[in-house]
């Protein structure tokens, strides 16, 4: 057979080129065939570079073995000895339509870190399957990882049908398997192929080994992938990468990720909260007599600014209209590579764009089995797993959610300098907090009270403070704070309740139950909540409160007048007692983002004092809480 009859088109390069390009990853079970097709892929439509075939196939037949198309791509000695690829590797190539790059990624389980790499890159893919094997557990799994990664644009090739003796029985079997899991995950298939890569069935022409197929060929299908909307039409993101000095000038560079810039544009830097305009945009090497004014998505840039602030590397410019979110907590989907188990309460550093942060496991929601996607809670997510996760940083960061903005909205982690995992961002159930630390007033000045706070405790008898009532829904906050009012103001203690209900009657009445309305709810509370210590009063707040940043901020509004009790109750016995028949509205989802059901409680780390409704009556909780104000408030 003549192993060069197909090839229709002399080979170009891709600086002959100005067509779109697609970035294309290869993916499947280990020996499927992934290099196989690659590199009839290449052979069939001329791409590949002049006198590749012929060494391949010198040296073969000097080895004594049959011609391997694989070896047109594995150009590692090790992949040549083992039989496996062991890296991405990434070629041009290109079809009468359009260039492509071209992602060869690993299929072996322990190269899965490298898979994951190229898949990120890309913005489609061919899921490779053995017609003689079947689907197998890294064949779900790589159609899991697509699905975690966002690439939507998908076609499935059904390989080796020469095995099968291309027996359309079979390909109509694993068509009907795959179609169905991978639908299931949310990856609609453009394609399912059937296809032998090593004869050149259906790859770059059609098959007369398989007349009852009537669809495209590998080529054609790729062709009619769209090509990928073009970031700059997204809002404009640039993390900071560093900041040069040169003649005087502060010069901040980084590679805009998504968007456009131009000279004059007013840009926010995040965290930080720094808003300037932009003077002047640097370019390398310059063009004489030329100005620079704008650049765009995929450009690599310096700028100086009207005024000198100070800038790090991790900041994320972007407009003052659509900016990112900033928030310390996060809900993540994670592909966990790491050799010891990640576990709730472990510290990794996360990379995110060029910035760097430490952040710690929170909660572990659920474990995701990549073969049939069933859930399952866990303590640790072990090597190879899909989990969801809550992470914590000790510092604001500035990110968007993955389905917005992939770039700025997909993270790997770090463990002993070695990348344990990968993952993207969610922010479902958890606020942006931006506004939450942004002050807008300016020109104000605090007025100094002349009555001090001693002088008020020695008048009352007792010192201001806030006792914040923090738990689930039915966890007993508000019959524990109007109880214990009552016991204390006939001790003589200035007490008042604030009540979650309520507050929202006036002072919050225009705040929805959004995360960020949530958020903002607390914020006034704990605001309104210091004044009142500040009075001398001890206030006592009952509020649900589930994010421990919103009631972090309350700490630091009572400025060491602060006291956390945590009013302690499962799910399962506030949902028994369900005194509003809010759980009973929850579960049927009447009630969206109802905390402890649809959104996160996050238990606080250390409170002053836990009062366990579950294991006590109302008299024996009121007692200990009366106890607990007399030894920390009384004045003595």
């Amino acid at each position: 057979m003549d192993q060069s009859k197909n090839q229709v088109t002399a080979p170009i390069t891709r600086q002959q080129s100005h067509r779109d390009l697609l970035r294309i990853v290869i993916v499947g079970h280990v020996d499927h065939g992934k290099s196989t097709l690659v590199g009839r892929l290449f052979h069939d439509t001329g791409s590949l570079p002049e006198g590749k075939f012929e060494a391949i196939k010198a040296m073969c037949e000097k080895r004594g073995m049959p011609f391997e198309w694989a070896f047109l791509m594995d150009s590692m000695q090790a992949e040549r000895d083992q039989g496996i690829t062991i890296d991405t590797s990434q070629i041009w190539f290109h079809t009468e339509k359009r260039d492509y790059t071209i992602i060869d990624a690993p299929g072996h389980k322990e190269f899965l870190k490298n898979m994951v790499t190229g898949a990120a890159q890309s913005d489609a893919a061919v899921l490779i399957v053995d017609a003689d094997e079947g689907i197998q557990e890294q064949s779900r799994r790589h159609g899991y990882l697509l699905h975690l990664l966002g690439v939507r644009n998908v076609a499935v090739a059904v390989n080796k049908m020469d095995l099968v003796k291309y027996d359309q029985g079979r390909f109509d079997e694993i068509e009907r398997d795959i179609r169905s899991y991978l639908e299931s995950i949310g990856v609609s298939p453009s394609f399912v192929i059937p296809v032998s890569a090593r004869e050149g069935d259906n790859i770059a022409k059609p098959s007369d080994n398989m007349p009852w197929y009537l669809g495209p060929t590998i080529v054609q299908s790729l062709d009619t992938f769209p090509t990928p909307v073009s970031p700059i039409h997204l809002p404009f993101r640039m993390p900071v990468q560093d900041v040069y000095k040169f003649d005087q000038r502060r010069i901040i560079v980084g590679r805009i990720e998504s968007g456009r810039l131009s000279v004059g544009d007013t840009v926010l830097f995040s965290p930080s909260n720094k808003t300037v305009t932009v003077k002047s945009l640097e370019s390398w090497p310059e063009v004489k007599g030329k100005a620079k004014t704008h650049a765009v998505a995929g450009e690599s840039v310096g700028l100086t600014l009207d005024e000198q602030i100070f800038a790090e590397r991790g900041e994320l410019i972007s407009g003052t209209g659509n900016s990112p979110i900033e928030t310390d907590v996060f809900r993540a989907r994670i592909f966990w590579l790491g050799r010891e188990p990640l576990k709730i309460g472990a510290r990794y550093k996360m990379k995110l764009a060029t910035g760097e942060a430490n952040v710690e496991v929170q909660s572990i929601e659920q474990i995701i089995d990549t073969t049939d996607l069933s859930h399952s809670g866990a303590t640790q997510v072990e090597r190879n797993q899909v989990a969801e996760v809550v992470m914590r940083s000790r510092r604001l960061l500035a990110l968007d959610e993955f389905t917005a903005l992939p770039n700025t909205g997909r993270f790997v982690l770090v463990d002993k300098f070695d990348i344990a995992g990968g993952g993207i961002i969610s922010m479902e159930g958890y606020a942006d907090q931006r506004h939450l630390v942004t002050q807008k007033s300016t020109n104000i000045t605090r007025v100094e009270n002349t009555v001090s706070s001693d002088e008020r405790a020695m008048k009352n008898g007792h010192a201001g403070g806030v006792l914040w009532f923090t738990g689930l829904s039915g966890s007993g906050k508000s019959t524990l704070a109007v109880e214990l009012e009552r016991k204390l103001f006939e001790r003589g203690y200035h007490v008042f309740v604030l009540d979650g209900d309520n507050v929202r009657h006036g002072l919050n009445a225009n705040l929805s139950f959004s995360p960020e309305d949530r958020a903002e709810n607390i914020r006034r509370v704990g605001e309104v909540a210091a004044l009142f210590a500040g009075a001398g009063t001890l206030t006592l707040t009952a509020f649900i409160s589930p994010y421990r940043s919103d009631r972090d901020r309350a700490r630091l509004a009572g400025e060491g007048a602060f006291h956390e009790i945590f009013i302690k109750a499962d799910v399962a016995t506030c949902e028994g007692r369900d005194p509003k028949g809010l759980y009973k509205k929850a579960r049927k989802g009447e009630i969206k983002d109802f905390t402890g059901i649809s959104a996160p409680y996050e238990a606080p780390d250390a409170p002053e004092l836990t009062v366990d409704t579950s294991a006590h009556d109302i008299d024996e909780c009121v007692a200990q809480l009366i106890e607990y104000v007399e030894a920390n408030f009384r004045a003595r």
